[in-house]
């Protein structure tokens, strides 16, 4: 099994997008998507509000764009919840001893 690396597409990855979508016969997206990688190796993409993922047809992705999709979805749900128990005590162990009730 080989490592995938999930990360969100950057300013750089634009050229290696474009490949991927040509290969694809789809368009690369336009603003913020998640990529995954492979042995340095861009295997799928997924924009992140509107669009399809994008994938090499010739590897076989539809696990690697499941998990594309998950990512995405967690992201969504931290952005949406409200100040969840993992942050507040993110808060209060960065307050002084002396402040901590």
């Amino acid at each position: 099994m080989t490592d995938i690396t999930v990360r969100r597409a950057v300013a750089t990855d634009r050229s290696e997008l474009e490949r991927l979508a040509a290969l694809d016969s789809a368009n690369a997206p336009r603003g913020p998507a998640l990529v995954a990688e492979a042995d340095s190796r861009m295997l799928a993409a997924l924009p992140l509000g509107s669009g399809r993922p994008i994938a090499d047809p010739f590897e076989p992705t539809a696990g690697i764009v499941a998990l594309l999709q998950l990512r995405a979805e967690q992201l969504s749900m931290e952005r949406s919840e409200p100040r969840g128990w993992s942050e507040r005590l993110r808060s209060l162990r960065s307050r002084p001893s002396h402040a901590r009730a």
